[in-house]
Order: C-alpha cells, then structure tokens, then sequence
C-alpha cells in the first residue's frame, strides 16, 4: 500500500482545479528533505480573494489582499501547516507579472514551503534570496 501523502490540496474557489496532484504533492516533499526540514503535514486551500482578505484581516489584522497567507501550526521539529491562495489574487499577478497562471500558481505554492522552511521576504536581501529559491524550484519543477 502506497503511503499517505504529508501535502493535501483542498478548492473552496469553485470552477478551480489542479493538475498533476500526485506529482506536486511528492515535488513539495522532496522541497522540504532538499531544505533539511522535516515533513508532517501541509494543507493547500485555494480560495477566492474576499476569503483570503477576511483571514488576513482576522489573523494578521491586515486590511489588504494578498495572493497567500501561510500559518505555522507547527508543535515539534516537524512542519505542520496550512497555507491558503487566492485564485483571483494569483491570475492578477500573473497578468501584471507577464507570466502564465500556472508558472505564477506554483511560484506561489513554493514560496509558501519556502517559508515554512525558513525564507522570509521581509528585507530586500531576504526577497532576493526567497526568490533565488524559488526559481530553482520552479526550474526543478519543470517551470520557468
């Protein structure tokens, strides 16, 4: 019998669908042994912008939208978390950033590994260094 996935991806946006699941899920764990960070659990929950505006605004007490909020849920050495992304949020950046919503989709979903392993974007310095990540992953991937 297969082992159970550590990475789940639920759609609250409707109309949304991900390809490649079983792929992704296993690339978002070899992110996670390739950074030196242990696994136990991720839930992915792709939303619509006004969902994603309410949790920032509830949890962080941001009034603003944003394509991606990632919670630490974590109680040991091992990463336990959700991250959620707005669909809406995400096809925009893609627009302005001349790239294509599925390169931009999975940009996102790295970066929100990316900073469960520790990468912040806080600091010029720290954008740069997320970012350099992030393309080697998307290269990996196949993106890019």
């Amino acid at each position: 019998m297969p082992s159970k996935s550590k990475v789940c991806f639920f759609f609250e946006e409707k109309g949304f669908s991900l390809q490649s699941r079983s792929e992704l899920k296993a690339f978002i764990e070899t992110l996670f042994k390739k950074e030196k960070k242990k696994l136990e659990s991720i839930n992915y929950i792709f939303c619509s912008d006004k969902r994603l505006l309410e949790i920032n605004q509830q949890f962080l007490r941001h009034d603003y939208y944003t394509d991606i909020i990632t919670f630490d849920l974590s109680e040991t050495a091992a990463t336990q978390a959700e991250i959620y992304i707005s669909i809406g949020r995400v096809k925009d950046n893609a627009k302005t950033e001349g790239v294509s919503f599925k390169s931009e989709l999975h940009r996102v979903i790295f970066h929100g590994a990316l900073h469960l392993c520790g990468y912040k974007d806080k600091s010029k310095g720290e954008t740069l260094k997320m970012r350099e990540r992030e393309g080697f992953y998307m290269n990996k991937y196949g993106l890019n």
